[in-house]
């Protein structure tokens, strides 16, 4: 594979590794979840620009979801989702417990009702105005 890396002690700021490692869409969007406390570098809050490099750990919350990893690569373009997966090991515990809650987020989906699609087509607004007695 062709990482876009210089060497092992290679440094890249927090913000962009984690956009280039597809964690988040943008870059903006990497450095707003990190000022709002949702990214811990080796256990401690951080900035975006913090450097990181090969070894780096790093705690990352994601709406209910959350990983904790070690940084392998320190790229800085953003790769394919294949091989951005490269750049990170996962601890194995995180991905039990990942999975585990994708688990419980897909059955809270499945149970819940979910509400019609737009608005109400000609046969199902007859049966809203029998139902609640209104006459066309």
């Amino acid at each position: 594979m062709n990482h876009p890396v210089e060497n092992e002690s290679h440094k890249v700021r927090l913000d962009k590794w984690l956009w280039a490692a597809r964690f988040f869409k943008t870059r903006q969007v990497a450095t707003e979840a990190i000022n709002g406390g949702k990214v811990h570098l080796n256990g401690q809050r951080t900035k975006p620009g913090k450097e990181i490099k090969a070894g780096s750990h790093l705690r990352i919350h994601k709406g209910a979801l959350e990983w904790e990893i070690i940084v392998r690569v320190a790229a800085t373009q953003r790769r394919p989702a294949a091989e951005a997966r490269d750049f990170y090991e996962e601890l194995p515990a995180s991905i039990e417990q990942r999975e585990k809650m994708v688990d419980v987020l897909r059955l809270e989906r499945s149970l819940t009702p979910r509400s019609s699609q737009g608005r109400p087509n000609k046969r199902e607004r007859r049966m809203i105005h029998r139902f609640t007695g209104k006459s066309e």
